[in-house]
């Protein structure tokens, strides 16, 4: 005769095994079932995003250049092609795909959101500029149209990513940045800095490594088959031309120039020496420009380099009559003109000048 106790306590696990299972919300094979839903969703909307991308570049695409993006074999992508044509979102024609204007607009509402949260980590944040892009391709596809409209209110209606890539209005309206490959323009040429290809990653890594942003000014000054040298930032760069066609630049007059490329980092002085604040480089963003205002650096302002740790860094400096602490990294984005012992350095000197 069956043990009852036996019989019962298999009924207690499997009854809590069910449950675990499959209770209500937040049971595993609901949480599975949302898990391939979301990824259904994903890889959607990456689809719908690659569409307009070819259309925007004049490209053709193709079963295979979907495939690759949404990285998945081309059964996965054709199942995924028929539903968005189910839903009104793309028309599928022959071997070829098109947005409807619903999938346009879907389209445009995950582009501005990927771009309104880059420029949000990189103005209100301090994460590294390398990591804005993929933290971007977590949260677009999680931010609902109303949170973006409050996004983009809050950082006050940016028309540009902090790559340069213009950001869709709510009713899709772009300001193209309108330049041109740094690699195209003549040796010599004063330009200014107004977009980097953040893809592939391996060039933006490139490019990130630099130190190089929107914003910059730069001057061409040679180029070959094998190199493209030129001035950015305060200092020389050089960059196989493959890499370097992903800065895009406008020409800009010879004076605009000329204040980023004298003086030179705050880095670069000694302790006992003292420089005037010329600029402080487009590179340095978010929680890191903010400081440097707060600390009262902006044109004009006399920095004296008063120690060096035991460890070379961080440096002490003096600004304001206060002591700071500032790391080589933090310093690299202060450009000043070094002052010499003869000339004025407080402020009521300079108000005499």
């Amino acid at each position: 005769m069956s043990n009852p106790f036996i019989w019962l306590s298999l009924f207690i696990i499997v009854a809590g095994l069910a449950f675990w299972l499959f209770r209500p919300t937040n049971g595993v094979f609901w949480r599975w079932q949302r898990a391939r839903k979301m990824t259904k969703r994903v890889l959607q909307e990456d689809a719908l995003k690659h569409l307009h991308r070819c259309e925007r570049y004049g490209r053709t695409p193709s079963l295979e250049s979907l495939s690759g993006a949404m990285q998945v074999g081309a059964d996965q992508t054709a199942q995924l092609m028929s539903e968005l044509e189910d839903r009104d979102l793309i028309l599928i024609e022959g071997d070829s795909f098109r947005l409807t204007p619903r999938g346009r607009d879907y389209a445009l509402h995950i582009i501005r959101a990927h771009r309104l949260w880059e420029r949000y980590l990189a103005d209100e944040t301090g994460y590294a500029m390398e990591s804005w892009h993929d933290q971007a391709e977590l949260a677009e596809h999680s931010l609902t149209p109303a949170a973006v409209d409050a996004l983009a209110a809050e950082l006050g209606y940016p028309t540009h990513d902090p790559h340069g890539d213009p950001i869709p209005t709510a009713s899709g309206d772009m300001v193209l940045h309108g330049g041109q490959p740094l690699t195209t323009v003549a040796v010599d040429t004063p330009v200014q800095i107004v977009h980097l290809e953040d893809e592939p990653e391996t060039v933006y890594a490139q490019l990130a490594a630099e130190g190089l942003s929107p914003g910059m000014k730069a001057r061409l000054l040679e180029i070959s088959p094998r190199r493209v040298r030129f001035w950015a930032n305060g200092d020389e760069h050089i960059l196989a031309p493959i890499v370097a066609a992903n800065i895009s630049v406008v020409r800009i007059p010879e004076v605009a120039a000329e204040i980023e490329e004298a003086g030179e980092r705050l880095s670069n002085l000694l302790p006992g020496q003292r420089g005037r604040v010329l600029i402080i480089s487009q590179a340095s963003k978010g929680n890191e420009r903010r400081r440097f205002l707060d600390l009262g650096i902006l044109p004009g302002t006399i920095i004296d380099v008063e120690m060096k740790s035991p460890s070379g860094d961080p440096t002490a400096y003096r600004i304001r009559e206060a002591l700071v602490a500032l790391r080589k990294e933090q310093a690299d984005h202060i450009r000043v003109q070094k002052i010499n012992e003869s000339q004025p350095s407080n402020s009521k000197s300079l108000e005499k000048l």
